[in-house]
Order: structure tokens, then sequence, then C-alpha cells
């Protein structure tokens, strides 16, 4: 195993430093306060809960004020916001302040969904340089007098003929952002294809004053010592490489950290991780909420190890923790990790044409506001 490059630091974002230059990227249905306790157990880093609208927010939605929970004992506090409205997001921000609900916000222009885009939010926004411009202006400036951080997070562009990145770069480090992160894909690629990790690069070249973070195809430790050596990053942000293995987060602590690599886990103690997520999405919902949102993690937790049709089936299906006790049962709990499990997770889907309000990309220094694109629901 590699050690860590020369160049890695600890990770500043703001007021606050980042042990283990790692970022949990916010996943809708998935980082919940749950979740990201699971991680949390594994390794240093920051831990960004799901997608969070600020017109959601503003009005005190009930699902989305029960979305913002984090554990007593989290630290910082990381809210991802989306929004399409300056005077909204600004709104937000300030709430989030007078209410002490989070300790970092990081603004969503990446979301690639078509009901995102087609409002002109999301990986569409930031074509409009001047209405990106303000949006961020107005969070930064509504969280100055707290000294809370805002970060960006963005896509190369909407497609290989609309590339936004660095004007997106520039745009919020000159707006007062503390970090700024690229998945590097188009919207046009959504999950698909591969991550084109220069590009990273090059908007490490373009910002100089605030973290670059990368995003995209971190699957292992290995890949992400290889992206900050191959792009000069300050960090890594990490999404569905940790879908059913959070303890990829350890993973990445030892690597950072110069140290060698652990095995994977045998499925006994999978099937222990796996009880405890149970546990913890049961404490935040209820049990039945709770095993049913279990349910999408099956498949990822299980990838490889060698269980039957009918048991994985099972397990897709499980609706209550004593049902899953009796499953878990049936499992060869010393099968080892296998290889099987390494590799791309989550969905990748293909590409596709990315939906746009119509006109959007007539003028790019546009700065209206589209027309019903301030959303209430969080979390898509």
């Amino acid at each position: 195993m590699s050690t860590a490059p020369t160049t890695t630091k600890p990770l500043r974002i703001g007021p606050f430093e980042v042990g283990t230059p790692v970022v949990l990227a916010p996943m809708a249905g998935i980082t919940n306060v749950a979740f990201r306790r699971l991680c949390r157990q594994y390794g240093a880093g920051l831990y960004v809960c799901e997608m969070i609208t600020a017109r959601a927010l503003v009005e005190r939605d009930a699902m989305t004020m029960h979305m913002i929970t984090f554990d007593p004992d989290e630290h910082p506090r990381s809210m991802q916001l989306y929004g399409v409205d300056p005077r909204t997001v600004g709104e937000a921000v300030r709430m989030i302040v007078a209410e002490d609900l989070a300790d970092h916000v990081d603004m969503n222009f990446g979301c690639p969904v078509p009901k995102v885009t087609r409002k002109g939010g999301g990986a569409a926004l930031p074509y409009k340089r001047r209405l990106f411009a303000e949006i961020v202006r107005a969070a930064v400036e509504a969280a100055e007098p707290a000294g809370l951080p805002v970060t960006v997070k963005f896509r190369i562009g909407i497609d290989d003929e609309h590339l936004t990145y660095l004007d997106a770069g520039r745009i919020a480090e000159a707006e007062g952002a503390r970090a700024v992160a690229l998945h590097a894909r188009t919207a046009a690629q959504r999950y698909s294809g591969q991550a084109d990790w220069s590009a990273i690069a090059r908007l490490k070249e373009a910002v100089t004053s605030v973290p670059v973070l990368g995003n995209g195809d971190v699957f292992s430790a290995q890949d992400a010592l290889r992206m900050v050596d191959e792009t000069g990053c300050d960090g890594v942000v990490v999404g569905r490489g940790c879908l059913g293995r959070p303890w990829l987060f350890r993973d990445l602590q030892a690597a950072f950290a110069g140290e060698p690599v652990p095995e994977g886990p045998a499925l006994g103690e999978v099937a222990r991780v796996l009880r405890t997520h149970a546990e913890l999405l049961t404490e935040h919902h209820d049990e039945d909420k709770g095993v049913r949102e279990l349910r999408k993690h099956m498949a990822w937790y299980l990838r490889g190890f060698p269980v039957g049709g009918d048991l994985r089936r099972s397990f897709a299906m499980v609706s209550t923790l004593a049902e899953l006790d009796d499953l878990i049962g049936q499992l060869d709990l010393d099968a080892e990790f296998p290889a099987e499990a390494e590799g791309p997770r989550g969905r990748q889907g293909s590409p596709g044409r990315v939906v746009l309000p119509e006109g959007w990309l007539d003028d790019p220094e546009d700065s209206t506001v589209p027309a019903g694109a301030d959303v209430m629901h969080s979390g898509g």
C-alpha cells in the first residue's frame, strides 16, 4: 500500500480543521443522522446531511425539520442547502444562524435530477453566472456574522458544450465561499461513465485561495490517494463508494496517515454493522419506517458475499428487527470479504439530455429567478 502524498495536510474549512481530508457527500435518502453516525464511528472527516431545500426550511416543513437532526456530539454539524432564489437562500441561512441549526453550510449546484434541472436548479444553475453569484453572496453574507463557513459544490457543466466549472469556482471564491468541490462529471453524464479528474486539476489551478475538493469515482482508499496525487486537490468527497461500506472512512483515515489499509471485514462484521444501522434508523424514525429504509442498503452490504438468491430477496423485503435477526442467523458469518465487493457501487445509469427551462441557455448573464423553481421538498 502506498503512503499518503506529501501534499496531504489537514483540510481547513473556515474555522474548522478536518484531520483527514475527506467529506461525506450528501445523498438523498442515505446521509441521515443514522448513516452519518455509523460512518463517523469509523474515521475522521466532514459528514454532510441530506440536501435541504431553502424554501422548505424557511417554511418549517415537518419532514425537513426532521431531516436536519444532528447527533449531540456531531461537530461540525454540516448542512447542505439547495436554493435558486437569493432572497430565500439568505433567509434560510439567517434562520440557521439565529436558531443554531448547523455549523457549516454547503451549497448544492451539482444535482442532475430532471425535476431539479427542469426548474433551473442544481447543475443547471451555474450557467447563469450572475444568479449563481447572487445566491452564493446571499448565503455568505447571512452566515458571516456567526462565522459559519459556506462551501459550494458543482459539476463540470450541463454537458460537453456548456462547461461551467471554472467560472463557478472563480465566482464562488470571489463571493466568499470557504471551499469548492467539483463532481468531475457533467449533468448529462449523471453518474455514468468515468469522472474526468483532469478537470479537478484545472479547477485547482484556477482557484488558489480556498481548498478545492475532488468528487467522482472514489471507491477505495487507493482511489482517494490517486486523486490527490494526480490533481493536487486538497481533499476528496466520497459518495457512492461508502454505500454499504461505512468502514471506507477507516480505510481513508489509514491511507491519508500513511498507514496500511485494513483488510475488508468478514460477513459477521458486516452483519453487525448492518444490524447497528437498523437500530440507528429505528431510533431516528421508528421500527417500521427505519427497517423499511434499511432495505435499500441490503444489496450494498451483501454485495459479493456467498448469500443465496432467496436469502437476498428476504433481506430486501425485511420489515422488523426480529425478522432481520432471523435472516442474519442464516448467514455464513465466517465468510471472508470478497474481491467482488470492491469497485464501483450505487446508481450509475446512463447519460441523457439535461432538461432545462425554456430559453435557459439564451443568456448566461440573466439573473432572473426561474419561475416556480423555489421547491418545497427536501432531499431530492
